[in-house]
């Protein structure tokens, strides 16, 4: 069952992938802030999955994150999530994403749970 105080954690290293200079965001070799964005999705979207029901799915719609601190290729970036908000469907996450050196971003995400199987019917009909 869904409830505020969900955690979620995962780490990614900074290699020539998540570069700004790779995923074209900037010219230089630091984590960029898109992968920073794909992390705290998958963060978020991991945490609740165990809570959601058999085809279910939540899926990103806003974020509101601060990029504070650049990271070099070879450090491990750490995202921390935690469910603090339910509105029905609206799921409210705070996260925080961080290295060996301190805070590397922060703010808020959100997402919505959706039935998976009537959501890719939607969207497949942008297609006809």
């Amino acid at each position: 069952m869904l409830q505020a105080g969900i955690k979620g954690a995962q780490s990614v290293v900074v290699a020539e992938e998540n570069l700004a200079s790779t995923v074209g965001s900037g010219d230089l070799p630091v984590f960029a802030t898109p992968s920073m964005i794909a992390l705290i999705e998958k963060t978020a979207s991991l945490s609740v999955q165990p809570y959601l029901e058999i085809g279910s799915s939540t899926v990103g719609t806003h974020l509101d994150v601060a990029h504070s601190s650049a990271t070099p290729i070879g450090m491990t970036v750490i995202c921390e999530t935690e469910l603090v908000e339910i509105d029905r469907r609206r799921l409210v996450f705070s996260v925080r994403v961080y290295d060996a050196k301190g805070e590397v971003g922060s703010g808020t995400h959100e997402r919505f749970v959706v039935d998976s199987q009537r959501f890719m019917e939607k969207a497949e009909l942008k297609t006809l």
